[in-house]
């Protein structure tokens, strides 16, 4: 050893590692295993039969090849140095001929496999790519002992080749990680996609677009955005001018990872199912690698305050012209870095939030489909639409608070032993004060979630009363009660308020303690340090203020982290409730007869069990009880109670009794909507099913019939024929084809109930469960519609089962079943009926069934006939698409810049004088901040002795003070004036929205009304005030920053006018395509939440029907539109943001190669920022 490590220790000097430990056991060693694995996998895998070839881009060869190539050689200059050094006559170490030369042999090892088709089997083995991580964080010492001293071209080569292997590891990491989801990807198809593999390649032109640039420079620096912004210019953007959506943004994609951790979920935990393990099942590892970027962002980012310290010494000391043109070279390129990585770790944390929120919207929207209305019983309207409107959106902000919980803390704590390494223990005055505002911070947050819990419930209530008030707008205007309902809801949303003022002024303390902490950080931290003896250079304090620049986000953005954690957490709480209900009961087999469909804990019956006997049953109930609500209790009471009955197949079946006996709560117990208790329920084929008030969908007529079917021209005839709709059609505008509002608001009574049975029948199901379907149309029309569709050959031979009080339908009834109060009063065939003493009770005033009525109808029902072919042979009923004309009023935005007015709009509503407030404390709480960097700026100039040192502490304390209480004034002025203008909007709004006529709700869905007053209102709540903050704030760093500038560096005013001009050709570019997407962001949104309002009313409707996958596929396509349009915003903002970046970053590193040039030693504190 004494011939390795001559003179020296061997592993420690007392500072630090020795340069032989370093060199032998952190670099040959290491270097030497990277060889032997290498080489030994190598031959095995040569030797063994190989899998097929991965394929790499460009962007992979570059990794693959040229870095190796990059790292050999710059192991070869080493080694080329060492032999100059040695013939000069210097002594080299041996240690140092071993550290190069394992290191050339290390690299040319992985260059010689490389090129070789086994490289990924090698290379990605699972314990190489553990190794691939751990050797470069080995060899951080070593680049430590380097960076000590002023040689900066040393520095330099360690820390590209240190960051050369890092590359790429990280390179064989993400290649093992995209070939592991391929092969899953792969798997997962075996399965049957949720939608078509067509539809889902061409659909909206959605294809992978991440993949399908030429170049990886694209992708990294947007460029694929360009042409939507020139078209963002020109003309007024429309969805189809979007951003291609690449193929893992896509909805069903999402939805089958999410859903497929949701099912293991609920089977490793049935009994308490969390949706924040399924997303971390489904999402956790895309969301850890990229936590390995964002800890490469990281580390960059404090790599520029240690070379500035470099170059502040530089200026004072100087170590030769060429060291300071490498250091402002190296700053420069440290900060392009960090744009570019700031910008893809935004880009990509942006994409996994996106495919987050649509699979979770998704999810949501299938629950609605699959519950059952026992289950959903327990949730208001107004709280499931608040999951979709609000939850959904904090669930998925995890993804922004996560990475955050463990990189801000990982940040605070390396800002502050850089500090140490330049103030010693002084810093620790300013860590007290961190530490002290902690149990602060702590009880503040505990407070937030208090009130936001409160604050949800409140609004859950404020959006059920407001879709209530929605919904019977008409009733209420009749009666002229809207003004009542609207006194309601402002009574709820005053009670939302009152939460929401908790919650704002709690913030406005953490806005101040945030805004505060580096001001007292700085004050402390140097003021003992200068006590302590200590006096303050130009590095020192130019190095400490970029820290505390650092500094500024981690701390700042700490409590708003655990804040969001906590807000999504609480949403994802609420969340899982409702995804952890039990689904629609039922259990299905298919046959030839169609489906058996048994409900109940009782083994199901196959249909060879239901057709034993002569006559084959329909619907079978056997001791069959149920309850409306999920959470049956012993003693509650029961809606049907020990019921047993069987419908042969092919009847006509009668249910009557009085108001509330159960007929309807019968019919919801054979679709399984009801909580069955006991017994066991069976339905035995295809059902179709009309309710009491029926639901009609958003759409044309034809699409309410077909109802996802294929159009048959024949049978679609017939039905509308049979269910006399062929005489109102004929007579609307567009004929089958006319628009019809949401819930049927542009038909009578008589016209929905008879599109609801035109949906049945078309569907041509086995079992047809009509409830009381008569009572909505007069005597002829009813009668028409028993003879000619319940009894007509459309419905022959079908099991029909029909509740009722129509005497011409008891009369013609196959059986007929008496319900009273949940119980089977009577039931039998209806010649057992006539004989029966409930016939006079239900059948007054008759001794027989009035055959005779019936058959004197048939003269007027054939005049019908010939009247119906007259008016329908000179009109025709069935429209083409030509002749379709759209009622709906699509949904309005505006166009270009957002009008003055808006902004005068919003300050009205929280008061001039509130605004000229903020305006005013912002601007003195930035002049004291500047005040402070500059005074401190000549405390360093100028210190001699105590009694200096004392004065300028008590000035710079004053500074603080000043900061401090206009801070407190900012931050409470702009809670005062948020809450203000959010009370002020929504009581405009409302009062607007119940003054509009009702054709205005007819023309407009519920959702989109309810999106205004859900999302939107959400919004002005609480997004726009915490942005306009954040926008006051920065535009006043700005003006104090360039202030500064000018005043202390007349060069930088030659800069300001070219990038001024350059910033406003950014943003002239980027703000009217930002305006429009904003726009076609609100306009996609509005669909999801009106398909949702709609699907919650019908949900019954479609289950009966078994159309849930065609809904979930409607659904989706509004996803897709939403999920485009979010992600064309992200990208033009990046877009925009890396370009901003980049010119200032240029600027600022003219601006040092000056400094280099004219050898000065001071550069203005502004540039620390």
């Amino acid at each position: 050893m004494d011939v390795i490590c001559p003179k020296t220790p061997i592993v420690w000097d007392g500072k630090s590692f020795t340069p032989c430990f370093e060199n032998i056991v952190l670099g040959f060693g290491a270097n030497m295993i990277t060889v032997a694995a290498v080489v030994v996998l190598g031959v095995n895998k040569r030797n063994a039969t190989t899998t097929r070839n991965i394929r790499i881009g460009l962007l992979g060869k570059v990794f693959l090849h040229i870095l190796p190539a990059f790292g050999a050689c710059l192991s070869f200059y080493e080694m080329f140095l060492l032999m100059k050094s040695s013939l000069e006559g210097h002594n080299v170490e041996y240690h140092d001929w071993l550290f190069r030369c394992s290191q050339f042999a290390s690299w040319m090892t992985i260059l010689l496999v490389s090129n070789f088709s086994y490289w990924f089997h090698v290379f990605c083995n699972p314990i190489l790519c553990f190794w691939w991580i751990l050797k470069p964080v080995l060899e951080i010492p070593l680049l430590l002992t380097k960076f000590s001293s002023l040689e900066v071209i040393t520095c330099l080569k360690e820390s590209s080749s240190i960051f050369a292997e890092f590359m790429f590891g990280l390179f064989v990491i993400v290649v093992k990680a995209m070939h592991a989801s391929n092969e899953e990807r792969e798997f997962d198809s075996i399965e049957d996609p949720l939608l078509p593999r067509d539809s889902v390649a061409n659909k909206n032109h959605i294809i992978d677009a991440d993949w399908k640039f030429s170049s990886c420079f694209d992708l990294v620096t947007f460029k694929f955005v360009n042409l939507m912004m020139d078209l963002g210019v020109t003309k007024q953007l429309d969805f189809k001018d979007l951003v291609e959506l690449p193929c893992d943004l896509m909805p069903s994609s999402c939805h089958h990872t999410l859903m497929r951790g949701w099912v293991a979920e609920q089977n490793k935990h049935n009994s308490n199912p969390s949706l924040f393990r399924a997303m971390c099942y489904a999402y956790g590892w895309p969301y850890l690698r990229l936590g390995l970027l964002k800890a490469i962002n990281d580390c960059v980012g404090f790599i520029s305050p240690l070379l500035l310290n470099k170059l502040i010494k530089f200026l004072q000391q100087g170590s030769g012209d060429v060291d300071g043109y490498f250091l402002a070279l190296s700053l420069g390129f440290t900060s392009i870095l960090k744009s570019f990585l700031d910008t893809q770790y935004t880009f990509r944390l942006g994409k996994l939030k996106l495919m987050l929120r649509s699979s979770i919207m998704i999810i949501l929207y299938r629950k609605c489909l699959f519950i059952s209305q026992a289950e959903r019983s327990i949730f208001s309207d107004g709280e499931v639409q608040t999951f979709m409107s609000i939850d959904a959106d904090r669930t998925a902000n995890l993804c922004n608070s996560l990475h955050d919980v463990w990189s801000l803390p990982l940040q605070i704590g390396v800002a502050l032993y850089l500090l140490y390494t330049q103030v010693s223990f002084a810093f620790v005055s300013g860590v007290a004060i961190t530490i002290l505002l902690i149990p602060v911070n702590k009880w503040i947050s505990t407070m937030i979630a208090s009130a936001t819990e409160k604050m949800m419930k409140q609004k859950d209530e404020r959006i059920r009363g407001a879709g209530e008030l929605i919904t019977y707008i008409r009733t209420l205007k009749m009666y002229s009660w809207e003004h009542l309902f609207t006194k309601r809801l402002m009574e709820r949303r005053a009670m939302e308020v009152q939460h929401l003022s908790t919650r704002k002024y709690l913030d406005a303390w953490c806005v101040f303690f945030w805004a505060t902490t580096p001001t007292l950080f700085s004050l402390f931290t140097f003021g003992v340090f200068a006590l302590m003896g200590h006096s303050l250079s130009a590095a020192t304090v130019f190095t400490c203020v970029a820290l505390f620049n650092t500094l500024i986000s981690p701390l700042n953005s700490f409590p708003w982290v655990i804040n969001g954690l906590i807000d999504a957490m609480i949403s994802s709480r609420r969340l899982s409730k409702y995804l952890s209900c039990p689904e629609h009961n039922s259990e299905c087999e298919q046959s030839s007869g169609g489906r058996l469909n048994t409900y109940g804990p009782s083994p199901c019956l196959f249909e060879s069990e239901v057709d034993a006997g002569a006559n084959p049953k329909a619907i079978v109930f056997q001791n069959a009880s149920c309850v409306w609500s999920s959470s049956y209790e012993v003693g509650n009471s029961v809606i049907l109670d020990g019921i047993s009955l069987d419908f042969p197949k092919g009847i006509f079946v009668a249910i009557i009794g009085e108001v509330g006996s159960g007929k309807s709560s019968l019919l919801n117990s054979i679709l399984g909507e009801m909580h069955l208790i006991r017994g066991v329920i069976q339905a035995c084929g295809s059902i179709a099913y009309v309710p009491q008030v029926p639901w009609i969908q958003s759409g044309s007529v034809r699409d309410n019939i077909l109802f996802g079917k294929e159009y048959d021209a024949r049978r679609y005839r017939e039905v509308l024929q049979a269910c006399a709709l062929d005489i109102d059609i004929s007579l609307m505008i567009g004929g089958d084809l006319a628009y019809i509002g949401e819930k049927g608001v542009n038909l009578s009574g008589g016209q929905r109930a008879r599109l609801a049975l035109a949906r049945a029948v078309y569907c041509d199901s086995d079992i047809y469960l009509l409830d009381d379907i008569l009572s909505a149309v007069d005597s002829q029309v009813a009668c028409w519609i028993l003879q000619r569709t319940i009894l007509g050959p459309l419905m022959n031979q079908k099991t029909r089962v029909l509740c009722t009080h129509n005497v011409q339908a008891i009369s013609s009834a196959d059986m007929i079943v008496i319900m009273d109060r949940g119980h089977v009063k009577w039931a039998g065939m209806s010649a057992n009926f006539l004989v029966s003493p409930y016939l006079a009770t239900y059948v007054p005033n008759n001794s027989k069934f009035p055959s005779s009525q019936l058959l004197g109808k048939e003269s007027m029902i054939c005049a019908s006939d010939e009247l119906r072919s007259n008016v329908l042979l000179e009109s025709g009923f069935v429209a083409t698409s030509e002749e379709a004309q759209e009622t709906a009023e699509t949904e309005f935005r505006k166009e270009g810049r957002v009008e003055l007015s808006v902004y005068k709009s919003y300050a009205t509503f929280a008061s001039w004088p509130v605004v000229f407030v903020i305006c005013v404390s912002a601007f003195f709480m930035q002049a004291s901040r500047n005040g402070n960097d500059l005074w401190l700026s000549h405390w360093v100039d100028n210190t001699t002795g105590t009694e200096n040192t004392r004065f300028y502490l008590v000035i710079l304390s004053i500074f603080g003070l000043v900061n401090s209480l206009f801070t407190l004034a900012r931050a409470f002025s702009f809670s005062y004036g948020g809450l203000r203008a959010a009370v002020q909007v929504h009581t405009k709004l409302l009062n607007k929205l119940v003054d509009a006529p009702v054709h205005f709700f007819d023309q407009n869905p519920s959702g989109r009304i309810l999106n205004r007053l859900s999302s939107d209102l959400y919004t002005l709540d609480d997004s726009l005030p915490f942005i306009l903050n954040i926008l006051l704030a920065n535009f006043y760093s700005l003006l104090g920053i360039v202030v500064v500038l000018s005043y202390v560096q007349i060069i930088f005013l030659l800069l300001l006018f070219p990038l001024w001009y350059v910033y406003r050709k950014l943003q002239f570019y980027y703000r009217s395509t930002s305006r429009e997407l904003r726009r076609l962001d609100s306009v996609s949104r509005s669909p999801i939440y009106s398909c949702f309002t709609e699907t919650l009313d019908g949900s019954s409707t479609i289950r009966a029907f078994r159309k849930e996958e065609f809904f979930l596929a409607r659904f989706m396509e509004h996803i897709t539109l939403y999920q485009q349009t979010s992600y064309s915003e992200r990208t033009a903002s990046l877009w925009l943001s890396l370009r901003l970046q980049r010119n200032v970053l240029v600027a600022g590193s003219i601006c040092y190669f000056i400094h280099c040039r004219d050898g000065c030693c001071w550069l203005p504190w502004q540039f620390s920022t």
